[in-house]
């Protein structure tokens, strides 16, 4: 009989650096690069922001909760998405419903906002994990985040972070687009296809997420903010046709305890990324562009504490900029409001939601849609959230 090469006690020990080996290699391999072309611009409507000294330039117009599924007593990572050619409705809401987060009957669910009734419509589920494995041929475990967009020819596309085995730091990025726009858009016929899984990595793909909204481009196409959190953690930019075809994606900072890029755009060529951080230091990280996303540079972090938890930001049509955070101060239990004038320079915290100690309001989405600035965040993990906000008049303005 001949004996084994290595002895059994060993066998763990050379697993475990294989392991290492191979995510050495992951971590090191270079993404695809998209076919950039010149760069895209996105044209803003002009307007002057509003100074970061000013108080905070809005007013509470209305709030509430979104309907929630039944036997789902858990929600949480909505996404906004603004509808301006749907005569009906103003908004569509995606999160993720179920038991509890990861999950196995955890659920995209859909609700749209109603221009006549000022309403939620009921939530509708959208994709779930059997519908989605088989669709892909292989199983799904869990499901996560949902970002949502818009093509030029109107036609949803959901992002879906999908996973096999392992939790979140196993996931994938699940594509699905609407076989044919809609107007208005009716859950109940909406006809998502399945794409497939974003081509993010050579490594199976694995460890790629999604958050934030994408940032739109002049030509029509967009640019998706992905993240990679299988030990280190850094964003990465992906690009799409006008047609919602994938073009490639690339990362642009050796940083590896930054999160969750939420992009704005100040002018065509100029663009910020604010992300969540898991940095000793607890501040709100910037990356920074002026190319039009060719090359990104890491600017000084923010005077506003992060304590890893993600953040929504938004440039309005008057050019200010305004950001929800959570403070490392009150954790989850506190969101905070701040405007800035140009991104960098920003206004003291107004409250958006404040909690007792321990509870969650979290990840928070923005969108502007009617004149009007939108939000969802998380409620308590049992809900979601929303609050719609207009800018006060020049006589509300008066000190």
């Amino acid at each position: 009989m001949r004996k084994a090469l290595l002895p059994s006690s060993l066998l763990p020990l050379v697993w475990l650096l294989a392991w290492l080996a191979v995510a050495a290699l992951l971590f090191s391999a270079q993404p695809t690069t998209p076919a950039l072309g010149r760069p895209a611009q996105w044209s803003l409507h002009p307007g002057a922001a509003t100074d970061a000294k000013t108080a905070w330039p809005f007013v509470l117009e209305a709030q509430g909760l979104i309907p929630q599924p039944p036997l789902a007593p858990t929600a949480h990572a909505s996404h906004l998405l603004s509808l301006p050619n749907d005569p009906i409705h103003s908004l569509a809401a995606f999160w993720f419903a179920g038991s509890e987060e990861g999950g196995e009957d955890v659920r995209i669910v859909m609700s749209l906002w109603s221009r006549s009734a000022q309403a939620w419509t009921l939530p509708s589920e959208v994709v779930n994990r059997h519908t989605a494995g088989a669709a892909l041929g292989k199983g799904l475990r869990r499901l996560g985040n949902p970002v949502a967009w818009l093509d030029q020819q109107q036609r949803l596309h959901l992002f879906v972070v999908a996973t096999g085995m392992g939790g979140w730091a196993a996931g994938r990025v699940l594509h699905l687009q609407q076989q044919q726009a809609q107007s208005p858009l009716q859950a109940d016929t909406l006809g998502l296809d399945v794409v497939g899984l974003l081509p993010l990595s050579w490594f199976w793909n694995i460890s790629h997420l999604v958050r934030h909204a994408p940032l739109p481009l002049a030509d029509g196409g967009m640019v998706l903010p992905v993240y990679f959190e299988l030990g280190a953690k850094y964003p990465v930019f992906a690009w799409f046709s006008p047609l919602g075809e994938f073009q490639g994606v690339r990362r642009f900072t050796a940083r590896s305890n930054i999160l969750q890029a939420a992009p704005v755009a100040m002018d065509g060529s100029h663009w910020l990324a604010y992300l969540r951080t898991q940095a000793p230091n607890d501040q709100v990280a910037v990356l920074e562009t002026w190319d039009a996303g060719l090359n990104w540079g890491l600017q000084q972090d923010l005077a506003l504490s992060n304590t890893d938890s993600a953040l929504a930001a938004l440039r309005l049509p008057n050019g200010t900029v305004v950001m929800a955070r959570n403070p490392k101060e009150g954790y989850r239990s506190q969101l905070l409001w701040h405007h800035s004038p140009d991104g960098l320079h920003w206004s003291d915290p107004s409250p958006l939601v404040q909690g007792e100690s321990g509870s969650e309001y979290a990840y928070p989405a923005l969108v502007w849609q009617d004149d009007r600035l939108w939000v969802s965040y998380t409620h308590l993990r049992q809900g979601i959230a929303w609050q719609r906000w207009r800018l006060k008049t020049s006589s509300e303005r008066q000190p």
